[in-house]
């Protein structure tokens, strides 16, 4: 069987004009496939340079340039129930670079007059200031963290076009951090500063680079190892470097007016189709993802492993628990979100995606992976929720305060996995305690008139009935 290259896929060479720190499976089947639906569609006519951000011997440049950057992306999942497969060669990758050995070949970038856009995804710790020493003149290698390789790099695209205004970079950050842009921006200017670089250049660093903040979402399972063989045979070629994930995907990009209109001209992913928000807020698709998607996974999962599941898929396919997310979803956490930033249709939308989301028979998701430090999680993503609807129903959502009773059910068993203190905690402590503890949830719960008692009666009833039969108690409750 041939190995995929630029042949089989018969496509010819484009301008560089993105530069992407990052050559894994997420960036692959989420950015880099929509600059390929764009240069498919006459929207842009660009290629992207992969540049590896951490030092590694594996041979994935070298395999990867073997296949000339092409490379298939399988999308599978459910749409409004119903199952969808969409199948994409992308070729909008030219070739992955080892700065690390080819510091040359990496740094000829700079000269690139087309160079506009620099991607990265290089983990959240990718975002993060390390002391480092001003690259000498001649370096053969780049700085180690990646903010400082970026204001290295800058400094040289900087000198070499003059401070030409037109020869900054749009950036475009997809790491899990908050406000990734600004986080990156600023450590690149205090790299700047301390390493004692002219002022005008940070002027221009400032005035003429845009470092626009991102929301990403989709799941990306990766290379499908046991499917690789009846891929092959469906595709006719080899790829060892496809990628397979969910249907879904949304992204948010947070810009200023001069990028936002840069990006919408140059890069119009909305033309084309496809789910990308351009914004000068990101922060009301960020409450939506957390409150909703995240809130869902966090409120359910505990008490779905209780009731004997291992999976999302499991649980999904139980229609007890289909009505419990139901009820937390669409009567209490959506409830609770109305008038932060969006309306009521886009909260209900995000909902139904979901649960298509959750039943993807394509995605095997472990309960136990997801409950991974659930007080944390459940401080952030379904206490908000809680309070936010106190505050305008005066009573307290059964199905989120059940979730938390289930939460601290699931932290008196030996499956319960967090930081060593969480847990020690929860071993020599009991009752309302733990709902005091101003760590756990940043205030004391017990502050709050009838809540200790709404989950003390959760507990007893879990205690005595099970989870199952609490379960349904609320929902029949629910449908009064």
């Amino acid at each position: 069987m041939p190995q995929l290259n630029r042949d089989i896929a018969k496509i010819s060479a484009r301008e560089e004009k993105i530069l992407q720190f990052g050559e894994g499976n997420f960036l692959r089947a989420f950015i880099d496939s929509f600059v390929d639906e764009l240069n498919g569609k006459g929207l842009f006519d660009g290629g992207i340079v992969i540049v590896q951000p951490v030092e590694s011997f594996n041979d994935i440049v070298k395999a990867f340039n073997e296949q000339d950057g092409c490379y298939t992306v399988v999308l599978r999942g459910l749409e409004n129930g119903k199952p969808v497969s969409k199948q994409q060669l992308v070729t909008s990758v030219t070739r992955i670079l080892n700065p690390y050995t080819e510091h040359t070949s990496y740094m000829d970038n700079i000269k690139n007059p087309s160079l506009r856009y620099i991607i990265s995804n290089t983990t959240e710790a990718g975002i993060v200031y390390v002391n480092t020493e001003k690259p000498n003149d001649g370096a053969t290698r780049p700085p180690a963290s990646f903010p400082a390789k970026i204001t290295a790099f800058l400094y040289e695209r900087y000198k070499f076009f003059s401070g030409a205004v037109d020869k900054g970079f749009i950036f475009i950050p997809c790491e899990l951090i908050d406000n990734n842009g600004t986080e990156l921006k600023a450590i690149v200017l205090r790299h700047a500063k301390e390493w004692g670089l002219p002022r005008e250049f940070t002027d221009w660093v400032e005035k003429h680079n845009h470092f626009t903040n991102t929301l990403v979402d989709r799941i990306v399972t990766g290379y499908p190892k046991d499917e690789a063989a009846e891929f092959e045979k469906a595709l006719g070629y080899r790829d060892d470097f496809l990628v397979t994930g969910e249907i879904f995907h949304f992204f948010v990009i947070e810009a200023g007016k001069e990028a936002a209109e840069e990006i919408n001209r140059t890069l119009p992913f909305a033309k084309a189709g496809l789910n990308v928000v351009l914004t000068d807020d990101v922060t009301p698709y960020k409450l939506r993802k957390v409150r909703i998607l995240n809130g869902a996974h966090t409120m359910s999962v505990l008490a779905a492993y209780l009731c004997g599941k291992e999976t999302v898929g499991d649980m999904m396919a139980d229609e007890l628990f289909v009505k419990f997310l139901k009820q937390g979803i669409y009567k209490e956490i959506i409830p609770a979100t109305k008038g932060k930033g969006l309306d009521e249709s886009d909260l209900l939308s995000f909902a139904d995606s979901v649960f298509d989301r959750f039943a993807n028979p394509h995605i095997k998701h472990y309960l136990l992976s997801i409950a991974l430090n659930s007080v944390a999680k459940f401080k952030a993503r379904v206490l908000p929720s809680i309070l936010d609807y106190h505050k305008l129903h005066g009573d307290f959502p059964a199905a989120l305060t059940l979730s938390l009773a289930a939460l601290i059910t699931f932290y008196n068993t030996d499956k319960a996995s967090d930081d060593e203190a969480v847990l020690a905690f929860f071993k020599i402590i009991q009752g309302e305690q733990i709902l005091a503890n101003v760590d756990f949830w940043g205030q004391d719960l017990t502050a709050l008139p009838g809540f200790a008692d709404k989950i003390k009666s959760h507990l007893q009833n879990i205690e005595k009935h099970g989870m199952k039969a609490e379960i349904e108690s609320i929902l029949k409750l629910g449908e009064h």
